[in-house]
């Protein structure tokens, strides 16, 4: 009879593993929901980064417009203007225009 009663006991418990499963749900749901796109995110931008070209109309992370003139190594040189041309580090490229900025009539 003490037997049964254990069994009984036993089979009201839930399995440890039964229990992490909410947890291990959450953490799938988390995972598609931000990291993916994050990291799909990331991957676009390492490609571009390694594509970059001469020519290629950027904008930096610090919102400057520029025309690649050079990109070697870790350094791309940028025209921003008719006469100014600066090097910034290649991670500082946020990516390709989309559209030339209105600069309006000045």
């Amino acid at each position: 009879m003490t037997h049964w009663m254990f069994l009984a006991q036993a089979s009201a418990q839930p399995s440890p593993l039964m229990a992490m499963m909410p947890m291990l749900l959450i953490f799938l749901v988390f995972y598609f929901i931000w990291f993916m796109p994050i990291r799909k995110k990331q991957k676009a931008l390492d490609e571009l980064l390694r594509n970059l070209k001469k020519g290629d109309e950027v904008i930096t992370n610090g919102g400057l417009y520029g025309t690649v003139m050079k990109a070697e190594g870790d350094v791309v040189v940028l025209r921003l203007g008719d006469n100014v041309k600066v090097k910034v580090a290649r991670r500082a490229v946020a990516g390709l225009q989309a559209s030339p900025p209105d600069m309006g009539d000045r």
